[in-house]
């Protein structure tokens, strides 16, 4: 399996940064590669985060316009959790029309990098969690962590929630919630989930808007995600 979902252990963690440079990585190491979002809430036109996933990749809409309807197969306008943004539309969401579309892509590209909605358990209806979509795929999955205080208390119960579902953890990276943290903190948190739980800790990325830079910070986290999923 060449794709993997990436999941947060909240909402506004830095999922979308990290999709678009775990593609960009890939793209840079001449592999194809397509993000996709299976549900965008908050969005009335183009998906917001498959736009920043083109950006950090160097790429514009016109890039994949012969792939959006698979590359996001439900966009909603409310920002919130998709099975209230669906009801409030009179809509429903089909698990196999985003299982048909991941593999259509999946024919045509290497990789399939997959962001997810908010944190790890999230519902697209009154009964399941889009998490359930990517256990009966089989992906593996990358665990981004806002790392500030209170992370280790969201990590852990992301873990043992995949760990529930026997859902591989290929392994977390902390991304800086924001300039103004303790970086006593910052050092602990890796560590100790780590020692917690044994997971691999992939990296961590600074908090910055300096593109080259997080780019920098970026490349040893790519390569080992490049590793497991060639294994």
């Amino acid at each position: 399996m060449k794709s993997v979902f990436i999941t947060g252990t909240d909402t506004e963690v830095g999922k979308t940064i990290v999709c678009g440079l775990l593609a960009n990585y890939l793209a840079s190491k001449d592999h194809t590669v397509v993000t996709q979002k299976w549900i965008q809430t908050g969005s009335e036109n183009f998906p917001p985060d498959i736009a920043v996933h083109l950006d950090l990749m160097g790429k514009n809409k016109s890039d994949i316009e012969d792939y959006l309807s698979d590359i996001a197969p439900y966009t909603f306008r409310l920002p919130a959790s998709p099975h209230l943004a669906a009801a409030l539309e009179k809509k429903q969401i089909d698990a196999t029309k985003i299982k048909e579309s991941f593999q259509r892509l999946s024919k045509e590209f290497e990789f399939v990098i997959v962001e997810g909605i908010g944190g790890a358990l999230v519902p697209f209806n009154k009964k399941n969690l889009v998490i359930d979509i990517a256990q009966q795929m089989a992906l593996p999955v990358i665990i981004v962590a806002a790392n500030k205080l209170g992370a280790i208390n969201h990590t852990l119960l992301t873990i043992e929630a995949l760990k529930a579902r026997d859902i591989k953890i290929l392994g977390i990276i902390f991304n800086a919630h924001n300039e103004i943290q303790d970086k006593i903190v910052l050092e602990d948190n890796p560590k100790i989930i780590k020692t917690l739980t044994g997971e691999k800790i992939l990296g961590t990325l600074p908090w910055s808007k300096d593109r080259p830079l997080l780019y920098e910070a970026f490349e040893p986290i790519g390569r080992d995600i490049l590793l497991e999923l060639t294994k």
